[in-house]
């Protein structure tokens, strides 16, 4: 009898795990606006916690501060400080959540420590390789006036490459040239985009329907950029389209998506632009995210000056 009492409330106790990790699914979705893809991730780290956990006699309730430091010590044999901080940041964001619902009596994670990472540099194009790639879709076809307009909005714009997937018709206002954008934690804000890039949006919007032509049950009408066959296009689509025009224009460096946006802000901060105009064109909560992007650009000055000046 005892031991089906103890079977039982294991299950209940594992039906509550799951509870718990639903409302802080439900806690992500909405308190803090998470987009699907930071919301899997979460949980995906969570699951792989929990499943440490196990091993060592625990569950998610129980975990101790012993617990996730030994979590981070074995995921230092195959990931990267980068990774391992993401995991730890899920974890603590779980035990943050639990602990506001009163659910836990201490936090376990609020004193381990986040793994030092190494300070990277934003990866940024010289401008007239950007301008190559920006020429190299054809001005032919239908998806090659479709690749010219993203590059340029991508650029145009600095917009992050979730948000340009995102982008409906009635997202672009042509004639004021701005666009509507969502962005990290559903924040809209309007970025201005110059007469080219609108010309090359016109450009691909003039045929954009022949993507639309042969029927399909996946299809996207309200979709403002379109794969082959009318349905919205993914971010790993468009890399893997950009990767074809680096390699089309024969650069010596991997171009991501993500490194137009970095190159639009580094670019307009050489050009005179202030950092909190770039703050609020890129989107960035926090001034200091942007302020890398000054790093840069005082990088490049010293590759400048030791290249130029007689006595360096």
């Amino acid at each position: 009898m005892s031991g089906e009492l103890a079977e039982a409330d294991l299950g209940w106790h594992h039906l509550h795990m799951d509870a718990w990790v639903e409302r802080f699914r439900q806690h992500l979705e909405g308190g803090r606006s998470a987009s699907p893809h930071t919301v899997r991730g979460y949980l995906s780290d969570l699951a792989q916690f929990e499943a440490y956990l196990a091993q060592q006699g625990l569950d998610l309730l129980s975990a101790t501060h012993p617990a996730i430091r030994g979590f981070l010590s074995v995921l230092t044999v195959d990931n990267q400080a980068t990774s391992r901080a993401r995991k730890l940041a899920s974890v603590k964001a779980f035990y943050k959540f639990l602990l506001r619902q009163d659910a836990i009596p201490s936090n376990p994670a609020r004193l381990v420590k986040s793994p030092k990472l190494p300070k990277t540099l934003p990866k940024v194009v010289p401008v007239d390789e950007l301008f190559a790639i920006l020429d190299a879709p054809s001005q032919k076809t239908a998806l090659g006036l479709r690749d010219r307009a993203i590059l340029e909005m991508l650029y145009a714009g600095g917009l992050r490459i979730a948000e340009l997937c995102a982008l409906g018709l009635g997202d672009v206002d042509r004639s004021g040239r701005v666009v509507r954008v969502m962005g990290k934690g559903r924040k809209e804000r309007l970025v201005p985009i110059h007469a080219k890039a609108i010309r090359a949006l016109e450009e691909y919007l003039a045929r954009r329907g022949e993507l639309l032509a042969s029927p399909s049950p996946h299809q996207a009408p309200e979709a403002l950029f379109l794969n082959f066959r009318g349905g919205r296009l993914t971010p790993r689509s468009i890399a893997r389209h950009l990767d074809t025009y680096v390699e089309q224009c024969a650069l010596a460096r991997h171009v991501s998506p993500h490194a137009l946006r970095h190159s639009f802000a580094t670019h307009l901060l050489g050009g005179g632009a202030d950092i909190r105009s770039i703050q609020e064109l890129l989107g960035h909560a926090s001034l200091s995210t942007t302020q890398r992007y000054t790093a840069v650009s005082l990088e490049q000055l010293q590759e400048i000056y030791d290249r130029t000046h007689p006595r360096a």
